[in-house]
């Protein structure tokens, strides 16, 4: 019997995100630690002559089914380069909040990808499919294969799977969509210019204590661009702080969705519902990230 073509779309989290340089070509040079979290959306693909896409769930309208959704816009890249592709409708269940810096899109855009090349029997190293993933979108490559590892350039560059131990996390969004453009343009690097900071520290193959301890002398530099856009980032991030047992707040990719590591399961869990029960209206998921 053959495996349904069925798959989990989870979310990105940038452990890290430094800034290194903005390059000629107006591309801003990144090197962040990427894991993904046991939380995410649901794609299923049904076979058929025609492609299409229908969403449900609870952000469903937010990422709307039309030309401008990633689950089509991946699945045409590949058709075109690939004679013959069979395709289908995409079933897409959208329970991550949209604009939101995890990836949401793009992390559906690379499960169609992987659904695609099941059904076609392609690898996930083909170059046509490796291709595609590129001109999607910046967080697809990474997103192809969701495990973690160092991502470089504009994401162009995916590094080896980093072995990373279980990391207890809460993810945070205040349900504000946060532009991407915006808080680069807000981070003010000029064409040519490289960025100020610490090298980024070597990570993986750590314990988690080790790990939580290397991750606090790295940092995200779109956060401090990203406050001062959305005041609600750094209301976000002062409410994972003050909850027991946080070892580390940090906003991820561009925001607004910011996260917290912890210790152990419960102290998640009992920081995920302090923090619900203070903001009832916001996204708020204790997860495990890996």
């Amino acid at each position: 019997m053959p495996r349904p073509l069925a798959t989990r779309a989870p979310a990105k989290i940038n452990l890290t995100l430094h800034v290194l340089g903005r390059r000629a070509d107006g591309y801003h040079e990144l090197e962040s630690l990427v894991a993904f979290a046991g939380t995410g959306d649901d794609l299923s693909l049904e076979p058929g002559d025609a492609l299409g896409l229908a969403v449900r769930g609870p952000t469903a309208t937010l990422a709307g089914s039309g030309d401008g959704n990633l689950v089509l816009k991946a699945a045409r890249l590949l058709a075109e380069r690939v004679e013959g592709l069979r395709t289908g409708t995409f079933h897409l269940v959208k329970r991550l909040p949209v604009a939101a810096g995890i990836g949401g899109g793009s992390s559906d855009a690379a499960a169609a990808l992987r659904l695609l090349a099941r059904l076609n029997g392609l690898p996930l190293s083909d170059p046509a499919l490796r291709e595609a993933a590129r001109l999607t979108g910046a967080d697809v490559p990474v997103c192809l294969e969701p495990r973690a590892r160092m991502m470089r350039g504009a994401g162009e560059f995916v590094g080896p799977p980093v072995r990373l131990p279980r990391l207890h996390a809460v993810l945070v969004n205040p349900r504000v969509p946060v532009e991407t453009p915006r808080v680069f343009r807000e981070l003010g690097l000029r064409s040519g210019r490289a960025a100020e900071g610490a090298a980024h520290p070597e990570l993986g193959g750590m314990s988690a204590p080790a790990l939580l301890d290397a991750l606090k002398a790295a940092r995200n530099d779109l956060e401090p661009p990203a406050r001062r856009l959305e005041p609600l980032v750094g209301e976000a991030l002062e409410r994972i702080r003050a909850t027991a047992g946080c070892r580390l707040a940090r906003m991820s990719g561009s925001g607004a969705t910011v996260f917290g590591l912890y210790g152990d399961r419960p102290a998640a869990e009992a920081a995920a519902a302090a923090i619900r029960s203070g903001r009832p209206d916001w996204w708020v998921r204790a997860t495990i990230l890996r």
